[in-house]
C-alpha cells in the first residue's frame, strides 16, 4: 500500500483536509469519497481524520494512493516479454516491443497486450493505468501508473515540460529542410474509423523533426511531439511526403523492409508526480530500425 504524505505549512494552517486533498494533492472528488470509506484512507498524525477536520501547521496528512475499487474489466494474462525499465511504488516504465497493444481490442482479440503481460508478471489484481499509449507497431518507453490518482497527475503533465518524449523514426526519402516544425491540425480521415489526416478543422498538432542520418533513400529522424494526437508523428511525416518506412496505413507496406511502422519511443524526461524526482530514461533503437539507417 503506497501512502502520500504532506506536512502542513504555516500558510495552510486552518485549511480543511478536503481543501488540501483537492487543492494541493489534486485528488478528485470521487477519489476523496472513496478514501473516506476506506479503512485508514485518511490519517492526520497517524489518526483517522474526516474531510471537514481542520489542519494546523506541522500536521502530517497521510492518504492511500492505491485504487480502492475493483477493475471494470477482466484482463487475460499472457506470458509475453515486457522489459521494465524503471519502477517504484507509484509507477513503472516499460520498453514495449512491436506487435503489442496497450489493451485488448475487439478488432485484435488475439494480440499480446501490455495489460496482459503485466497481469502475468504481477497478478490479475494489478490495475492497469497507461499514461502515454503507443500504437501496436511502435516500440519503446511507455509509462504505467499504479493507481488512478497517480495516473491523473501524470495525464495532467503530458505535453508539458514535466513530461517530454523523444522518438526515433526511419522515413522514406528526406524532408526538406532537414530540420523543422510541422504545425498541421489532425482529424479523422473521411470514411475511415482508423486513419487520420491533416485537415483544417482538425485538432491542433505540432511536431518537431531533425534528420540525423541518411542511407539507401531513407532517413533516420529525431522526432519531438509537442501535442499527442492519434498517429500524430506518422500522419505528419506522411504530410511532408516522407511516410515512415513500413507504414501500411500512411505509406507503403513492405514487410521485407520492416514489418511495422519504423517508430520508436527512445527517451523520456519526466518529473515524478509524487516525489518530484526528475527521471531521464532511454531505450535503445530496435535492430529492425538500426539495419535500415544506423545512428551516426
Amino acid at each position: 500500500m503506497e501512502i502520500i504524505t504532506r506536512t502542513i505549512t504555516a500558510e495552510e494552517d486552518g485549511s480543511t483536509v478536503r481543501h488540501i486533498l483537492k487543492a494541493k494533492l489534486h485528488f478528485s472528488s470521487h477519489a476523496i469519497s472513496r478514501l473516506t470509506r476506506a479503512e485508514n484512507g485518511i490519517l492526520v498524525n497517524g489518526r483517522h481524520a474526516r474531510t471537514v477536520d481542520l489542519l494546523h501547521a506541522g500536521d502530517v496528512l497521510a492518504v492511500r494512493s492505491e485504487d480502492l475499487r475493483e477493475p471494470k474489466a477482466v484482463i487475460t494474462p499472457g506470458n509475453w516479454p515486457l522489459p521494465v525499465v524503471w519502477e517504484d511504488g507509484h509507477l513503472l516504465v516499460v520498453n514495449k516491443p512491436a506487435g503489442m497493444t496497450a489493451h485488448a481490442s475487439n478488432f485484435l482479440p488475439d494480440t499480446p497486450t501490455v495489460a496482459g503481460a503485466l497481469a502475468w508478471q504481477r497478478g490479475t489484481d494489478f490495475l492497469f493505468h497507461p499514461v502515454n499509449r503507443l500504437d501496436k507497431g511502435t516500440t519503446g518507453l511507455m509509462v504505467v501508473a499504479k493507481s488512478g490518482y497517480v495516473h491523473d497527475l501524470l495525464r495532467r503533465s503530458l505535453h508539458s515540460d514535466r513530461f517530454q518524449r523523444e522518438y526515433r523514426a526511419v522515413c522514406i526519402g528526406c524532408p526538406s529542410p532537414e530540420r523543422g516544425t510541422i504545425d498541421a491540425p489532425i482529424g479523422r480521415k473521411p470514411d475511415s474509423v482508423v486513419a487520420r489526416c491533416v485537415r483544417p478543422d482538425g485538432s491542433p498538432a505540432v511536431s518537431h523533426y531533425e534528420v540525423l542520418a541518411q542511407r539507401g533513400g531513407m532517413s533516420l529522424l529525431r522526432l519531438l511531439p509537442e501535442t499527442g494526437r492519434t498517429h500524430q508523428l506518422r500522419v505528419h511525416m506522411a504530410y511532408l511526403g516522407c511516410p515512415l518506412a513500413g507504414d501500411w496505413l500512411y505509406g507503403t507496406e513492405d514487410v521485407d523492409l520492416i514489418a511495422r511502422p519504423a517508430l520508436h519511443s527512445c527517451a523520456l524526461t519526466m518529473i515524478h508526480p509524487v516525489t518530484g524526482e526528475t527521471l531521464h530514461l532511454t531505450a535503445p533503437i530496435p535492430e529492425d530500425m538500426v539495419r535500415l539507417v544506423p545512428e551516426p
